[in-house]
Order: C-alpha cells, then sequence, then structure tokens
C-alpha cells in the first residue's frame, strides 16, 4: 500500500484533512498520494511530523517508522 495512504488511515484522517494541515488544495494533495506529483521538501517534512515518522519512511527508503532523535528545532513539534 502507498505509503501516504497508509500513514493517513492510520491517524484516522481523510485526505482534505492533511490537504488543510499542509495548506495546500485537495486536488495536489490527492496527486502526492497517486504519485502524479513529487512532495516538496516542506511537505514531506510536515508529513513527518504530522505522522510521527521518518522522511525516509514516507519516500520509502527505510521500512522503519519509528523516527530519528529530532533537532531542537523540530523536536516539540508533532
Amino acid at each position: 500500500m502507498n505509503r501516504l495512504i497508509e500513514l493517513r488511515k492510520n491517524k484516522l484522517m481523510v485526505p482534505k484533512e492533511v490537504a488543510k494541515y499542509l495548506n495546500i488544495s485537495l486536488e495536489l494533495y490527492l496527486d502526492y498520494e497517486s504519485y502524479d506529483k513529487e512532495l516538496s521538501i516542506e511537505h514531506l517534512i510536515k508529513l513527518a511530523l504530522l505522522y510521527n515518522t521518518s522522511v525516509d519512511y514516507i519516500i520509502g527508503l527505510t521500512d522503519v517508522k519509528t523516527p530519528y532523535q529530532r533537532t531542537k528545532e523540530y523536536e516539540n513539534i508533532n
């Protein structure tokens, strides 16, 4: 299953909620989920924070969902 869809469903969110969180259109978010558009780095970071995982997990570089230790800038964001 697509990781963006898996993470969203595990968080019990619908696409519209994630699009609102990212401050983008629903259409753009659905393009992200269907791989029709590449995620921007800004959105990738926001999604990793939202889902409490790593960017590497979202893009498929690892199967480990647990996020890395965050820098002070991001440690209290979730």
